[in-house]
């Protein structure tokens, strides 16, 4: 395991200690910025718009996100196809 997947796996067992909703939130601003707290919960919508049927462009057009970004949520759904 490099580095970086080490850190990941500390990262991910800190979140994995949350016993609450309201502790996992606390942790989340804990460790993230104000604009990346902003950006996680559009790359879920992203995906929920996309499963819903919207085309790439338009998911971009309305969220006002990058196409790149919401490339990125299609790959991911190929991935973990489950719905949410």
């Amino acid at each position: 395991m490099n580095t970086d997947d080490a850190l990941l796996d500390e990262f991910v067992d800190f979140l994995l200690r949350a016993k609450t909703k309201p502790e996992m939130a606390s942790r989340l601003h804990a460790i993230l910025t104000p604009a990346e707290l902003r950006e996680l919960p559009k790359r879920l919508k992203i995906t929920r718009l996309l499963q819903e049927g919207l085309t790439q462009r338009e998911v971009a057009k309305r969220l006002g996100v990058g196409i790149a970004t919401v490339t990125r949520g299609a790959k991911a759904l190929q991935e973990f196809p489950e719905k949410r």
